[in-house]
């Protein structure tokens, strides 16, 4: 007598993820850079810069709602974002966007610059005192000074941009100013860890953060009038860029990867600086246009394939972002 075989259970379903529940922070740090190409070619007064500038927005816009729907289900994601530096470096990009909106808004709708402005500012501070939260906390591996440090403790001089686009000189000044302490401590921390030890290969793109500081400094001075210090700066920019340039190649060693968003804005910041900082027909403004010419195929490119691989699905896993 043969035994009816029981019939096998259905398989396990598992539940459907919700839209956006792993949406990487990492997508951030790209639209940064697009922002300062846009404000780039506004400089070098080109119409350009609008067009690229309201084309970001709206992506910059999209990629806000799509990241906000995890926090919105499970508000400590920020905290697990905030322990691996892919992470990090994306919230602080993605508060550093919001305010280089405001300062794209100013020349059109100076009253929703403030607002935007004054709120991207206290979401910034807001997430520099979660990342000194979760640092206080971390194992001493996880302190250790990195230049994605720049982009939260010296990120408020971004400000300074929307300070000035905005009429308010003084308080450009002032963040000027400010920001020197914290720059000037992480750019001799960082010098003083390359000498000791050699990054590995897939984290060295983040070097090239060393660059905004300076650019930034630059050109926040020479819209406060203070020519002389933008001179100063532009010529630290220019140092810490020829430094990148002989480097490249090694900055480049372990190929594409999401760290290379970290290219973008700086590659865009200077050459805003050299030609604001410069006269239009002089050698460095020509330099300063010829480099913007340049970046703007690279921060595309890397933008886009960035943003390709958080379509197919595989940035997030890359930068280790949390799921909601």
């Amino acid at each position: 007598m043969t035994q009816t075989r029981r019939p096998m259970p259905p398989p396990l379903k598992m539940p459907a993820p919700g839209l956006w529940r792993r949406t990487p922070p990492a997508i951030f740090p790209p639209i940064f850079g697009l922002f300062g190409l846009g404000l780039g070619w506004r400089a070098a007064g080109s119409v350009i810069g609008d067009i690229l500038l309201g084309g970001v927005t709206l992506l910059f816009l999209f990629a806000l709602v799509a990241y906000l729907a995890k926090p919105l289900r499970r508000p400590g994601v920020l905290i697990e974002e905030m322990r691996v530096l892919p992470g990090r470096a994306g919230l602080a990009a993605a508060s550093l966007s919001l305010m280089l909106m405001a300062a794209s808004l100013a020349p059109i709708a100076p009253r929703l610059a403030m607002v935007t402005g004054i709120v991207a500012f206290g979401l910034h501070l807001g997430l520099v005192a979660l990342l000194v939260f979760v640092l206080r906390r971390a194992p001493p591996e996880g302190r250790v000074v990195t230049p994605v440090f720049h982009l939260s403790f010296v990120g408020f001089i971004v400000g300074g941009i929307v300070a000035n686009a905005l009429g308010y000189p003084q308080v450009a000044t002032w963040l000027l100013w400010s920001m020197l302490l914290p720059a000037g401590l992480i750019w001799g921390i960082s010098a003083r860890q390359l000498v000791q030890r050699t990054p590995p290969a897939p984290l060295r793109p983040l070097l090239a953060i060393h660059l905004a500081p300076a650019c930034l400094f630059a050109i926040v001075a020479h819209d406060a009038g203070l020519e002389a210090a933008a001179m100063g700066f532009s010529a630290v920019a220019a140092v810490i860029f020829a430094a990148l340039i002989l480097s490249l190649r090694w900055l480049t060693q372990s190929g594409f990867s999401a760290l290379w968003g970290a290219f973008t804005f700086p590659l865009a910041a200077f050459a805003s600086a050299l030609m604001l900082v410069s006269q239009p027909q002089s050698i460095p403004g020509l330099i300063g246009l010829g480099i913007l010419f340049c970046a703007t195929p690279i921060v595309v490119i890397i933008a886009f394939r960035i943003f390709k691989m958080w379509a197919s699905g595989t940035l997030a896993a890359k930068t280790n972002a949390a799921e909601a």
